[in-house]
């Protein structure tokens, strides 16, 4: 059974963007983004929400510019290949290998998982995510914990009183970014 994943990039005071929004403070550097590019390279379908998809959107075309280097144009490439589920009450229609969603994020999660294929089940954006931690739908957090202080705006971890124990699996420096990786698992 697949695992569903939530990896994200967060402040060290545990917001995702900052009060105005803005999540420029996490642009990665080339390690960081050699790192994302692995997690999506292990990523067999992609939950997203309205505004990573629009986000996101970016990708599908970039590597066709030839001033961008090889690591942006692998990244570009992996993420138009991957197959994507867009939840959202306002777009008709997605670009790319991307479809809407066609019910709720659990029936949908639920028939992700049951289906043969390989690798996880990721999921993105903060409103989706805290959709997923709610519903007990999520295996396992990938953090990038970046050495800034936003001091307020979304937060990584909805604020909900809901206890829930995780384990360990993996923490590191990512070279000399001074940005700290952890991998932690639901305790089931």
């Amino acid at each position: 059974m697949r695992d569903v994943i939530c990896s994200m990039g967060v402040s060290l005071d545990g917001y995702i963007v900052g009060p105005d929004g803005s999540f420029n403070w996490s642009e990665p550097d080339r390690e960081v983004f050699e790192l994302a590019t692995d997690e999506v390279r292990r990523v067999g379908v992609h939950l997203l929400g309205r505004r990573l998809y629009e986000t996101m959107v970016y990708w599908e075309t970039v590597d066709q510019n030839p001033e961008h280097d090889h690591p942006t144009r692998a990244f570009a490439e992996i993420w138009r290949a991957l197959p994507k589920v867009v939840f959202s009450t306002t777009l008709s229609e997605v670009q790319g290998n991307s479809r809407l969603a066609s019910g709720g994020l659990a029936e949908e999660v639920g028939r992700l998982r049951a289906e043969p294929g390989e690798g996880d089940v990721a999921i993105g954006g903060a409103t989706l995510a805290a959709e997923a931690a709610a519903l007990g739908l999520i295996d396992e957090y990938r953090i990038r914990v970046f050495p800034v202080l936003v001091g307020g705006g979304t937060p990584f971890f909805p604020r909900a009183e809901r206890h829930v124990d995780l384990d360990l699996v993996e923490s590191r420096a990512i070279g000399s970014s001074k940005v700290v990786y952890l991998r932690y698992r639901v305790v089931r």
